[in-house]
């Protein structure tokens, strides 16, 4: 229960503030997003992915309904679990939530039941909603951006460990995103000592096979430049284009390859030179992959620098390689999205697992606001950030009404972003998915 508040304001002494207003929505436009499930089966999918171990005798929600409702939490901004003890009393979370809004220790119990099985499920989920955007989108060539993240941890928290190069205690998520559609394909919460690409080409092979039919580049800075992605790449048909490292071979025979002293060379300005070695092969590398040198030479210096990328696009232009591998650093905001968007890296439990859920339901929520943006957003809206579909679409004022045994939502009429909010709901309602 709230508790009553009134107040003056010294910019007007003839204005009077008070929490007394009634039953008002502060979300209302989430129903945009309760009609985007219904449209492409939501339920229906959680059904298929989510199989949780039910241990209670006596229970009022279940358990997908407990996993919607944080979902929803989640896409409206709340980030922590105490909100929902406010929200049981908002009335467009009811009826998004079909009327079953949990309270916040429902919640918290819910979240430590979690097990490693249900994570399974939780991560299939994350595919399958990537899967449905690359697929309406009819999508023939998929670009699959390897990184790793820092997650800040607190206190005592199983699985936090000192990081070398972000030099603080955390987690060290490995994610994977398609480069075209901005989904997240995969995501797996690691204690924060292990190395970047530990274990990498295991959380990659099943993106890989799942993808078997499209024609797949993976991308990745020098942390990932191992002999076994190379190798599973291989093995699946797939390209690749990954920093290599400069070390005292490369920069050798970097110094050689160089043409410095030709006629009519200004000093004064940049030089960039290309080469492609063939035959380069360390002896941890099962098999030589080509290898492109860029050596940038700044204006008004006299000594060049040189980065190195590891490719099997053979017949690629040196200068389109390193061209495509920069266009990667777009992954960057979509981590960036992801975190402060969605609290990917909310780690606020001793438990692991339930970290890893966490981390999983943000990933799940960002996915379902990118299928949103990429298949019924107008183009106003296809690049936007969660902030600003908060601000424009989730967080209207709305009040419900019953008449005539049907149920008004009756929305603000001085709303900024009216037309906005009525085109985007006739596009969600008009969209229907198409069959593989």
């Amino acid at each position: 229960m709230s508790t009553l508040q009134q107040q003056t304001v010294n910019f007007n002494k003839n204005l009077v503030l008070s929490n007394n207003g009634g039953h008002l929505s502060n979300d209302a436009g989430l129903i945009l997003v309760a009609e985007f499930m219904h449209q492409i089966h939501f339920k229906r999918l959680l059904k298929e992915t989510l199989h949780f171990k039910e241990n209670r005798k006596f229970y009022r929600y279940h358990k997908n309904q407990l996993f919607k409702q944080l979902l929803i939490q989640l896409i409206a901004g709340y980030f922590d679990d105490t909100a929902a003890n406010k929200l049981t009393a908002d009335m467009s979370f009811e009826l998004v939530l079909d009327n079953l809004v949990a309270s916040q220790p429902t919640l918290s119990r819910y979240i430590n039941q979690i097990s490693a099985d249900d994570l399974a499920g939780i991560t299939k989920l994350v595919a399958k909603l990537a899967q449905l955007v690359i697929t309406q989108k009819k999508q023939r060539q998929l670009i699959i951006d390897l990184d790793s993240t820092h997650s800040d941890t607190f206190g005592y928290q199983k699985g936090s460990a000192f990081n070398t190069h972000y030099q603080t205690n955390g987690y060290h998520p490995l994610l994977a995103f398609d480069g075209f559609s901005g989904c997240l394909l995969g995501a797996k919460l690691r204690p924060g000592n292990e190395y970047t690409s530990k274990n990498a080409e295991a959380f990659l092979k099943p993106l890989l096979k799942q993808y078997a039919a499209l024609d797949v580049l993976i991308r990745a800075d020098s942390g990932f430049a191992k002999p076994e992605i190379y190798a599973a790449c291989e093995e699946a048909g797939a390209k690749f284009t990954i920093r290599l490292k400069a070390n005292p071979k490369l920069q050798r025979i970097a110094e050689h390859l160089i043409h410095v002293g030709q006629p009519g060379e200004d000093f004064a300005e940049k030089d960039v030179q290309w080469h492609r070695l063939t035959d380069y092969q360390p002896d941890t590398w099962g098999r030589a992959y080509p290898v492109i040198i860029k050596s940038t030479r700044p204006a008004g210096e006299l000594l060049f620098k040189h980065e190195f990328i590891v490719t099997n696009l053979e017949l690629a232009f040196a200068s389109d390689v390193f061209e495509l591998y920069h266009q990667r650093g777009a992954m960057e905001d979509l981590i960036k999205e992801v975190k402060s968007g969605f609290a990917f890296d909310k780690t606020d439990s001793s438990s692991f697992t339930a970290n890893q859920f966490r981390m999983l339901l943000a990933g799940v929520a960002y996915n379902l606001v990118q299928a949103m943006k990429k298949l019924v957003f107008p183009a106003e809206l296809g690049n936007a950030t969660s902030a600003t579909l908060r601000f424009k679409l989730f967080h209207l004022a709305g009040r419900v009404t019953q008449h005539a045994r049907k149920l008004w939502l009756h929305l603000s009429s001085t709303n900024v972003f009216d037309d906005l909010y009525w085109q985007t709901l006739f596009r969600i309602q008009e969209f229907q998915l198409t069959s593989n």
